[in-house]
């Protein structure tokens, strides 16, 4: 069996999609920004690259609360290696996280199932910013759809012109 290059692409941009999806579920605590940027159903370019063919879609946005989202390099569960400055887990989805914002450096446990092995996993925080942070929904620019994406900050969006 023959399996073509272009088979081979198709296969990894549908699996990248299903990665970057998400059930939508929202957690506990977590508050619904009052005046966001972006309100809920309006469209923003995305200008962050995360994963392949975030870059340039168009997203539709579905959700946007007032958090503090942080960066981390967490340590798979599945004993993958070290995940480098994953961008973003937000406050509310690290356990036992307190009332306020951690620093840089502070070792945390993951309770977020962005990506396989994340769910329970160790973290230490890279970087942390208080910020509106936007679940969305997008078609990459590969063409795969990608449902309630989690999360993009402010600063990663720009209106549609």
């Amino acid at each position: 069996m023959r399996i073509s290059i272009l088979e081979v692409e198709e296969t990894i941009q549908s699996v990248l999609a299903e990665t970057m999806s998400s059930s939508g579920e929202i957690p506990d605590g977590l508050q619904e920004a009052e005046n966001p940027a972006y309100e809920i159903g309006s469209k923003a370019i995305i200008e962050a690259d995360h994963m392949p063919g975030m870059k340039g879609a168009v997203a539709t946005i579905v959700g946007a609360y007032d958090t503090t989202a942080y960066s981390v390099t967490y340590y798979p569960t599945t004993g993958e290696e070290p995940v480098k400055d994953h961008k973003w887990v937000i406050h509310e989805e690290l356990e036992n996280a307190g009332e306020e914002p951690l620093e840089p450096g502070a070792e945390v446990t993951l309770n977020a199932d962005h990506m396989e092995g994340m769910d329970g996993a160790t973290a230490v925080i890279e970087s942390a910013v208080d910020t509106t942070v936007y679940m969305v929904d997008f078609i990459t620019t590969t063409g795969e759809k990608v449902e309630n994406h989690k999360w993009l900050v402010e600063s990663e969006l720009s209106p549609v012109e």
